[in-house]
């Protein structure tokens, strides 16, 4: 008589998925967020240091990865006239999305007018908390800009993380070594690439701790800012995301027409990164797995390497339609009608202002009071109007801002011919595994919970009935570095 077993109970099924899937911690993590944010306020604001703790701990390991990844592809593509061709090609890009952005914004915000009849006086405002939200800071110009990106100290690069000054010297640093060659200096090739290995395993730990991150970045957003400022800024929120989500029809419409990829695949690809940014309101938190992924995706080394990273610093398309709507909700909150010569003048006043927000706090009020002093009509404390949902509008930044800059790294690569155009639609289809997936769950197995689960797993494999019930799970380290 053949044993019969019965399959594994839901609950044993729910809890193996939240210890092997990354993207089920990260969603369960936020809906606790909100809810926790939602019914004890000072509870959330009290776990506001689990988010900042994992984004400081992110930020430590970005610059020497993208110091490794950029000396490294210029080293193995050999071609330094090839990787200038890339960056030329890359600002090309990201001019052009930042115009279509703003340009977007401003027909939205001229079609809706989302503060039309809010008739708000200006003396009325308190244009001290733009300050205390700035902390007194500006935006450089744009030839401080162009000094500050050129590193003074090669150690100061690395200690201030700054990111484009990293990229100058591993820029410089790449030319050297292609130049030398690879007989002269052989152990420096091998040695990025271990600790390019190094940087990535540190990586890999540090995205355990992503859903209370995620917990805590959530938690203290609705506790600290509650859910009134949907009533009250409803109608300039909704066209907001409105615009966005038209912004990322039209990236996916180019990405389709240039590479022949799908947007949609790729957000499925990077789902458990897309949620992270999204839960912490940052996207430099994924940008090494994000990295990883481009790569394993067919992108070639050096062109992630250099795309990616700098479009943090020149192609911040979320917050340029973020932006070029708030300056026009400003004035029609205050009944200033502007013109069109006055609304051209806010694209070339913020295609130059977007370009030095990386890093600056409160960079976008900065930015529309930059923009509100250059028309001359706009009362400087109106900027404090938005004070109330600039927070809210971080997931739609985040998102559009990411989004972009991945379409820009897979455009650019096509453009130079640094795409596998059949390995990213087999990789964004899910018939090809990306390259590192086995390190990746080897490291996950190395812990704990991988043991656990990995045991588990092979108890149900001797069991037909149990195997046919499970179904495949995702790793929470599903991609590792790319070969």
């Amino acid at each position: 008589m053949p044993h019969s077993v019965s399959a594994p109970s839901a609950p044993r099924r729910v809890a193996r998925l939240l210890r092997t899937s990354l993207f089920a911690q990260v969603a369960c993590a936020l809906v606790l967020g909100v809810a926790v944010g939602r019914l004890w306020p000072d509870v959330g604001t009290a776990v506001q240091p689990l988010g900042d703790g994992f984004v400081r701990l992110i930020k430590a390991v970005i610059a020497p990865l993208v110091f490794c990844v950029v000396v490294g592809g210029i080293a193995k593509a050999g071609d330094l006239k090839a990787f200038g061709r890339i960056g030329l090609k890359a600002l090309i890009w990201f001019e052009v999305a930042t115009t279509v952005a703003l340009v977007l914004g401003l027909l939205a915000a001229n079609l809706a007018g989302p503060g039309t009849g809010m008739h708000i006086d200006p003396a009325s405002l308190d244009s001290s908390a733009v300050d205390e939200q700035t902390g007194g800071g500006h935006l450089p110009s744009t030839d401080q800009f162009i000094l500050e990106a050129l590193p003074d100290s090669a150690v100061g690069a690395f200690a201030e993380n700054s990111l484009l000054q990293v990229l100058v010297l591993a820029c410089l640093v790449g030319a050297a070594v292609l130049h030398l060659g690879k007989t002269k200096v052989p152990a420096i090739l091998s040695a990025v690439d271990q600790a390019q290995g190094i940087v990535f395993a540190v990586v890999g730990f540090i995205m355990r701790l992503a859903p209370l991150a995620v917990f805590g970045a959530m938690a203290h957003l609705v506790g600290e800012y509650g859910l009134k400022a949907l009533s009250t800024y409803g109608k300039l929120i909704a066209l907001c995301y409105g615009v966005a989500l038209l912004f990322l029809v039209l990236l996916a419409v180019a990405l389709k027409a240039i590479t022949g990829l799908s947007l949609w695949k790729f957000v499925k690809y990077t789902r458990e990164e897309m949620l992270l940014a999204l839960g912490t309101a940052s996207s430099e938190t994924v940008m090494p797995r994000m990295m990883q992924k481009l790569r394993a995706a067919g992108c070639r080394e050096d062109a992630v390497g250099l795309v990616l990273p700098t479009g943090y610093s020149f192609n911040l398309d979320g917050a340029s339609i973020y932006l070029s709507m708030g300056t026009l909700f400003i004035a029609q909150a205050v009944g200033v009608d502007l013109s069109l010569g006055q609304q051209i003048t806010v694209i070339l006043v913020l295609m130059l202002t977007s370009k030095g927000m990386a890093g600056v706090p409160g960079s976008a009020f900065l930015a529309l009071s930059a923009t509100a002093s250059a028309l001359g009509v706009i009362p400087a404390a109106a900027v404090a109007l938005l004070l109330g949902v600039d927070r809210i509008m971080d997931s739609m930044r985040v998102a559009t801002n990411l989004l972009g800059n991945c379409v820009a790294v897979f455009a650019v690569s096509r453009w130079e011919g640094a795409l596998d155009a059949r390995k990213a639609q087999r990789v964004l289809s899910g018939e090809e595994a990306a390259e590192g997936a086995a390190e990746g769950a080897a490291a996950q197995e190395a812990t704990p919970e991988g043991v656990a689960a990995e045991e588990e797993k092979t108890a149900e494999e001797k069991d037909p009935v149990a195997q046919a019930g499970t179904g495949r799970t995702e790793s929470a380290g599903s991609v590792s570095r790319s070969g």
